[in-house]
């Protein structure tokens, strides 16, 4: 069994007792980016993935959604920001950077830019190296889309960073606009993985899950370390976001 997973922090609740050895998962764990991820799951490279909202909702025959796992938010996300040089509303024709990484995210903002903000930029395909924040000086924009843990240590205002004038969380101005939470990744099967092994593999994350959430001042801790992010900016995250599945009203 091949199961996919984002190494971001905000996905580390749903795999830290699994790489701790408190959970057993009998597969291999691929990392990638959600857009990677995708890429491989929809090419039968993967049996089950963590994976965009947006490529499960555009070719849903193709999986099994499995049930009470998710990366969702009920307001602010801390992990999903444009960061902007001017008012969203003032970026009609000018760049907007937007990562490759994430299908979700750069649907959300496009979403919100047609109907929250009323105006129409030109996105660019750009991305974050998160070993070197200098690199957002090195492309010219007007706004960025960035997410994960580079969100993160921008937001944080890391040393060396640009300084932006606006700042949006793309789940808040959403729950602002409909009120309702937002799902950014779901866990999926492919419909071709034996039933038995499927379901062996959820039972794990949703048992690592719950151990992560137990756990997230441990988990904050470690991802304090990974990224050099302060452990309350970490566990800001961790605590903002959902990892159930949320259903409509």
């Amino acid at each position: 069994m091949r199961v996919g997973r984002i190494p971001y922090i905000n996905c580390y609740p749903v795999y830290g007792a699994i790489d701790r050895g408190v959970v057993r998962l009998d597969a291999t764990l691929v990392d990638g980016t959600p857009s990677e991820l995708n890429g491989r799951v929809a090419r039968g490279e993967l049996d089950v993935s963590v994976v965009s909202a947006v490529e499960y909702a555009r070719d849903s025959s193709r999986y099994v959604l499995l049930p009470d796992l998710a990366v969702s938010c009920d307001g602010p996300v801390r992990s999903v920001m444009l960061f902007s040089r001017h008012r969203a509303e003032d970026l009609g024709g000018r760049q907007v950077l937007v990562s490759r990484s994430s299908m979700t995210s750069v649907a959300l903002l496009e979403l919100l830019f047609e109907n929250v903000w009323r105006s129409a930029p030109r996105f660019v395909p750009g991305d974050a190296e998160l070993s070197d924040v200098r690199w957002f000086e090195r492309e010219e924009h007007d706004a960025r889309l960035v997410i994960g843990d580079a969100a993160l240590l921008l937001g944080a205002g890391t040393p060396g960073a640009p300084r932006y004038p606006h700042v949006y969380d793309l789940g808040l101005v959403w729950k602002q606009w409909t009120r309702l939470p937002f799902v950014f990744a779901v866990w999926v099967a492919l419909r071709s993985t034996p039933v038995k092994e499927a379901l062996a593999v959820h039972a794990a994350l949703i048992e690592s899950r719950d151990w992560g959430l137990a756990h997230l001042d441990e988990l904050a801790t470690q991802a304090s370390s990974t990224t050099g992010v302060a452990p309350e900016n970490c566990l800001g995250d961790l605590t903002g976001l959902d990892y159930s599945l949320p259903y409509p009203p």
